[in-house]
């Protein structure tokens, strides 16, 4: 278990939102709303919930107009992570933003994901869960019975002891990776430079046998087009007086 909670995380902002449009046709896509707020303020305010006292974000598409928002949140230190030149994919943009986490675990949370809880909170949960002795990553894990918004066969499988392996070929996942882990600096030790996919470094973790996950307790949307906006408005209307 982690004594300690971290406080820290960086927010993934900088993608083209191609599959947003046209709503991303004038606004990155942390910028499109759900329920009235901005993507990135529905993550930023869970971070900030659990402690979290800095938050860096990394900019590409619309950059001007994501650093002219985050500018008026005053409840938390945010650096922008600059991706002007190149986007870095996942594993890259992180790694770049690597010097503001002071080699202390820190949260990553995609600015597309949105949940409403079920038992307990989610990221309180990761941090009782998280212990960075035996793990170099903790990845929240979403039911595929339970997520909206979400194509695909799932990504991971879990063991008894929560540690994660990759689904084989042409199988079913009952899990969908919901954009939210905890990582530890060192597994960005033996990075490439460069764009690249976390997903190079979660298949060493998996070898190490340290990367594990901790399931999600109630309903996740992942909202990555326009329809999943209206599906996600639609659910959270039943749910959260306007």
């Amino acid at each position: 278990m982690s004594a300690s909670r971290p406080k820290r995380a960086m927010v993934m902002a900088a993608g083209l939102g191609t599959r947003m449009r046209p709503l991303t046709d004038d606004r990155p896509k942390p910028l499109v709303e759900v329920r009235g707020k901005a993507l990135i303020d529905h993550a930023i305010d869970r971070l900030v919930a659990v402690g979290v006292e800095t938050i860096v974000v990394n900019a590409h598409y619309r950059s001007d107009m994501l650093k002219a928002h985050l500018a008026r949140r005053k409840d938390v230190e945010i650096r922008i992570s600059e991706e002007n030149d190149e986007l870095l994919g996942t594993g890259g943009g992180i790694l770049k933003a690597l010097p503001n986490f002071a080699g202390e675990p820190f949260f990553v949370h995609n600015s597309d994901s949105v949940w409403v809880e079920g038992l307990g909170h989610a990221l309180d949960r990761m941090i009782q869960r998280w212990d960075p002795q035996t793990m170099d990553g903790l990845l929240l894990m979403a039911s595929m019975v339970t997520s909206l918004g979400f194509e695909g066969r799932g990504d991971f499988n879990l063991d008894s002891e929560g540690r994660v392996s990759r689904v084989a070929p042409l199988r079913v996942s009952p899990f969908a990776y919901p954009g939210v882990q905890i990582l530890h600096p060192r597994i960005f030790d033996d990075a490439p430079q460069g764009a690249f996919s976390m997903n190079r470094l979660w298949d060493v973790a998996i070898e190490k046998g340290r990367l594990f996950g901790i399931r999600l307790d109630g309903v996740w949307i992942h909202v990555g087009t326009p329809n999943a906006v209206r599906e996600a408005n639609d659910f959270l209307s039943d749910l959260v007086p306007a």
